[in-house]
């Protein structure tokens, strides 16, 4: 009886640790702009904010876009706790917009990244199809330290002008996802600059290969859209910013995440503190589950 009753604890812990919850999160930081910093939004006045936002709902996977180099390296000094890979736009190296993932490093083992372009040529800094920009979707493979799982992450930030453009990128990914995940678990996130009535978003949605973790929830938490503009007033329900899932995982909660913080008025009087947004996006928040 008692080696029963061990051995039935041993499997349910067994369980439990292969089906540790994993808390996610997309967010467009902003990029590093003089014109933000003119009107108080600069990155300067806000990225302690987006820190302590992290830390406080403590995820565990965070996809950025258009962070700077130099922008990733001030969040990663504020959280120390995570690691990040990722590669800039312009040049393949730390040059230009970058599609950056952080991590975990006490909970996930980095076991391979890579950026590939959203283009004909995926190999190298080029723009693609209509795209205004050169646009890049970064990917790795994490290992959980404690169940020796693995999955992939992919992190993306589609043009947003080239409507071609967003198609094609949406079908690339598509491909590349298998071609690099193989039938391993496999998230894809970014902001996609289309909404949820948008034909692009319909290739993703209707792939059989990724859905949207908005409908897949089991509790939503979404009062607005995603893009917001330093605007506080700016109501909205278009979600630009998605996170997608392969049936591999199973999704508890989603959320679009309006926190604000304060900026201090002057010490003359001459100016009142006055509420702010850490970034012109929302970050949207998904806990999910792997199972199988």
């Amino acid at each position: 009886m008692t080696r029963c009753f061990l051995l039935l604890a041993l499997l349910c812990s067994t369980s439990f640790a292969t089906a540790q919850s994993i808390n996610l999160a997309s967010y467009n930081i902003r990029y590093d702009s003089p014109d933000d910093a003119k009107k108080g939004n600069g990155w300067q006045q806000r990225h302690g904010a987006i820190a302590r936002m992290i830390l406080f709902h403590d995820f565990d996977i965070i996809g950025t876009q258009e962070g700077l180099h130099h922008q990733l390296l001030d969040l990663q000094k504020k959280l120390p706790g995570y690691a990040f890979a990722g590669k800039g736009r312009d040049d393949g190296k730390s040059k230009g917009e970058h599609t950056a993932i952080f991590f975990k490093k006490s909970r996930y083992e980095l076991v391979a990244e890579d950026t590939f372009w959203l283009s004909e040529d995926t190999t190298q800094p080029n723009k693609g199809w209509d795209a205004a920009l050169p646009r890049v979707c970064t990917w790795i493979e994490l290992r959980e330290i404690t169940s020796q799982k693995r999955f992939f992450v992919f992190n993306t930030h589609f043009d947003h002008r080239g409507a071609k453009a967003r198609q094609e990128s949406a079908r690339l990914i598509l491909k590349k996802i298998p071609e690099i995940a193989g039938t391993n678990p496999a998230i894809l996130m970014g902001d996609f600059n289309f909404d949820q009535n948008n034909e692009s978003y319909a290739l993703l949605q209707k792939s059989g290969l990724v859905g949207d973790a908005y409908t897949l929830a089991e509790t939503t938490y979404a009062e607005n859209g995603t893009f917001n503009n330093f605007d506080i007033n700016q109501k909205n329900d278009h979600r630009i910013d998605h996170i997608f899932l392969t049936n591999r995982f199973k999704v508890k909660k989603y959320g679009v995440l309006t926190d604000v913080y304060w900026s201090p008025g002057n010490a003359d009087g001459n100016q009142a503190s006055r509420v702010r947004i850490p970034s012109d996006h929302y970050p949207v928040n998904v806990v999910a589950v792997p199972v199988n």
